[in-house]
């Protein structure tokens, strides 16, 4: 199926989303959109999957003019649509979520469940997705939980298959099999729009590559540009793709976790006995798998877990047993890995999003009361400061995209004294331009003598930021490495491997954890039932 979008145009208010876009999609191809977070991508795909009507231009397939009023449309001309929040029912199983919409019946009416199993089989083994029928969507992982969707649209006989930010939100080894279905799927014939702003990934699996800046075609181009290339097509000027940075000069310990155990909602343990410390004026990441304790350790931090045993300390002061707005009070920033669910209250406007922490406090209080002129300033003056790209402060923040809302936690949590801040996942979803500004910002916060702790899946990530890298496996410390220790010896850390090097613990014994050193946990980790 050959489709071609042609002159398309939407505006939202005095915001021109996509401007006279034109686009050509071939059968059997991969072809990426690339552009930063706001540029129109998802606004496009959202025209071509019928959610959303054009203002100007048209929708041509095989030749033919169509118009989709409805995604229900846009499915029978054979386009399917995998967004970036899945739509699943999460106590459904698979095969309940991909015969939802178009259930077949048995005699009398019922379900015909079996055939809908059979479906999934058939579709899982032609693909190579690996999905059990029976499963419960949500116990399984978040890739598996991505095949499904992708499963729902093959039954639907999609041609096109439209991917809007597949990979935000999947570990690296996630991500190398959904190339590998998205080899396949264009394999057989199938056309896929893969939306993104990650520059390896769109070198690594696209075809060609339309790059969008502000609404706007910049150029279609082949994987052979070079990944400055591309970012400079995207932002419009020439991207750092490294992190500027200094050497650290690290001073009084900010951060002392000793011995901590930390419990998931099944009561399994997940952190297991770690101990590390965060010195002031230094960056600490912490690497690993996704799945391996990194969520519960930041959790357990921020008060938001309890914790089962051991102890944290912020300049000297217990942490443990104390509530979020206490910690937050001690001096600590804190950008959680999920900013829709955790960093924001979506359906508020950007200036109340902006004093979350600080409504009850003045400038933004006087006693019990608001004060909306001294909120709505800091937050057009922030908006500013971390180019925050919006239409308007009183604009709910799910109007944002998710660059744009992650740079507005960060405005928040930056816009106070602290003298720790902890990321989780900071950049997750974020565009290459945006992620050098979010970069500059924390290697600032470093040198003005704030102790930061980055938790982040993404390797690159972690190497180019970190002072030092702590590596965390089934909840504990495996080692803690310089940030020029080989990525091999950093990926058998992350599989559990002893480590050699700075902060290497022999198997069996644990280390002291010194006034404000960083100690590790035992070098051979327990296997924990799962």
């Amino acid at each position: 199926m050959r489709l071609e979008l042609r002159g398309i145009t939407k505006r939202f208010g005095s915001l021109v989303a996509n401007d006279h876009i034109d686009l050509t999609i071939e059968p059997g191809e991969i072809h990426a959109l690339l552009g930063e977070n706001g540029a129109g991508k998802t606004t496009l795909m959202n025209v071509l999957y019928g959610l959303t009507q054009p203002d100007e231009g048209q929708i041509v397939v095989d030749g033919e003019p169509v118009r989709f009023r409805t995604p229900g449309h846009a499915i029978r001309a054979g386009i399917g649509m995998v967004h970036q929040h899945f739509m699943l029912i999460p106590v459904f199983t698979v095969a309940e979520n991909v015969m939802l919409g178009v259930e077949r019946t048995k005699r009398l009416g019922f379900l015909d469940r079996r055939r809908a199993r059979r479906d999934v089989q058939e579709l899982s083994k032609r693909y190579g997705l690996a999905v059990d029928p029976d499963a419960v969507v949500e116990d399984l992982p978040v890739g598996v939980q991505q095949r499904v969707e992708i499963i729902k649209a093959l039954l639907r006989q999609a041609n096109v298959l439209i991917l809007d930010e597949p990979t935000a939100v999947l570990t690296p080894q996630e991500i190398e099999d959904l190339f590998g279905v998205m080899r396949s799927l264009r394999d057989s014939g199938r056309s896929i729009v893969f939306i993104t702003h990650k520059l390896k990934e769109v070198k690594a699996v696209a075809d060609r590559i339309t790059v969008i800046r502000r609404g706007r075609v910049v150029t279609t181009t082949t994987p052979a540009a070079t990944e400055a290339e591309l970012a400079s097509l995207m932002v419009g000027r020439p991207v750092m793709l490294r992190v500027d940075k200094g050497p650290s000069r690290p001073g009084a310990p900010v951060l002392e976790v000793r011995d901590l155990r930390v419990l998931d909602d099944r009561g399994q343990t997940v952190v297991d006995g770690v101990t590390f410390g965060v010195r002031a004026g230094e960056i600490v990441a912490v690497a690993g798998v996704q799945g391996n304790g990194q969520t519960e350790l930041t959790e357990a931090i921020m008060g938001l877990r309890p914790v089962a045993g051991g102890s944290i300390r912020v300049n000297g002061r217990e942490m443990v047993g104390r509530s979020p707005r206490e910690v937050l009070m001690a001096g600590v920033g804190y950008v959680p890995e999920d900013r829709q669910h955790d960093g924001l209250i979506v359906d508020f406007s950007v200036a109340d999003n902006l004093i979350l922490d600080m409504y009850h406090r003045p400038p933004f209080a006087s006693g019990p009361s608001l004060r909306p002129r001294v909120v709505q300033e800091s937050a057009r003056q922030r908006s500013e400061e971390f180019d925050v790209r919006l239409t308007s402060i009183d604009d709910p923040a799910s109007a944002l995209s998710g660059g744009n809302q992650q740079k507005l936690v960060l405005a928040r949590e930056l816009s106070r004294p602290i003298q720790l801040f902890v990321a989780a996942q900071p950049t997750r979803g974020v565009d290459v331009g945006s992620t050098e500004f979010l970069h500059r910002r924390i290697v600032q916060q470093r040198d003005s003598g704030v102790a930061v702790l980055i938790v982040s899946s993404e390797l690159d990530e972690v190497i180019s930021l970190a002072d030092r890298i702590a590596v965390m496996y089934r909840g504990r410390i495996t080692g803690i490495v310089p940030p020029d220790t080989p990525r091999e010896q950093i990926g058998l850390l992350m599989a559990g491997a002893g480590a050699t090097g700075d902060g290497a613990v022999p198997p069996g014994r644990r280390p002291a954890a010194s006034e404000g050193s960083v100690a590790v946990g035992e070098a051979e980790p327990t296997r924990r039932p799962r």
